[in-house]
């Protein structure tokens, strides 16, 4: 997994390649802890290049927007490929959390 971040009019948009499970997870989990802890209160996730994400990597997703939520901040995944929103569709959070498919319009409706 790759994971970055960069910071834009207030939105932090959080980039993940590869892929998100038991074994990356703990990493992810420890980045975004800490933007959380900074403050920060609205989030894109560019999914784009995510090839795969297991049960660890969704729980992440949703600690995340679980926190943002009782921040009143936002969460919104953008870029899906089609297998990782399947995952999404399957495990039904995607009832939950916003989804688009572009980036720009992450940020837009973020």
């Amino acid at each position: 997994m790759k994971l970055d971040h960069e910071e834009k009019n207030g939105v932090v948009c959080v980039r993940i390649a590869g892929r998100l499970d038991a074994d990356s997870a703990a990493q992810a989990e420890t980045t975004i802890k800490g933007l959380l802890k900074e403050g920060k209160s609205r989030m894109v996730f560019d999914l784009g290049q995510m090839d795969y994400i297991s049960s660890a990597g969704l729980r992440v997703i949703l600690m995340t927007v679980k926190e943002l939520q009782s921040r009143k901040g936002k969460v919104v995944l953008s870029a899906l490929t089609p297998y990782v929103r399947e995952i999404f569709d399957v495990s039904n959070f995607s009832s939950i959390i916003p989804i688009t498919d572009t980036v720009e319009a992450g940020f837009q409706k973020v």
